[in-house]
């Protein structure tokens, strides 16, 4: 049975690469319940720049690659930015102080009507609009 897709921010998949409990924690069981349960975990092009930029800024850009390919094989599935996407996280952007790159994962679980998974208190700002699940 499918259950309502969810979106990871890069702050989620940074938590779980860098095994930071208990956000860590948290999405390991997502992945594996997503496994499971046919329920898919996704993150938008934008977001898994950003965790690469991190990663490759933090450590090195082997590692970063390493890290994504490694989410990926997990089963993480990356959507590709289109306009509506665009214009729905520009629209987020321009109602409230959040992060640009922030407001495409909140886009992608609005246009999916998806579970958002994020530990990162800007998403407060967007909780009218998409459903949170806070790590």
């Amino acid at each position: 049975m499918t259950k309502r897709p969810r979106v990871l921010d890069s702050w989620a998949v940074v938590a779980f690469i860098e095994a930071e409990e208990p956000a860590a924690e948290k999405v390991e069981a997502m992945f594996a319940d997503a496994h499971e349960s046919d329920t898919p975990l996704l993150i938008s092009t934008v977001n898994l720049g950003e965790v690469w930029y991190s990663l490759a800024r933090a450590y090195s850009e082997v590692e970063a690659d390493r890290s994504v390919a490694r989410v990926l094989h997990l089963g993480l599935e990356v959507v590709d930015v289109d306009w509506d996407l665009a214009q729905q996280a520009a629209a987020f952007k321009m109602k409230g102080n959040i992060a640009y790159a922030d407001c495409f994962a909140a886009a992608l679980a609005r246009k999916l009507k998806a579970e958002l998974v994020t530990g990162d208190k800007e998403f407060r700002q967007v909780e009218n609009a998409v459903k949170i699940i806070w790590l």
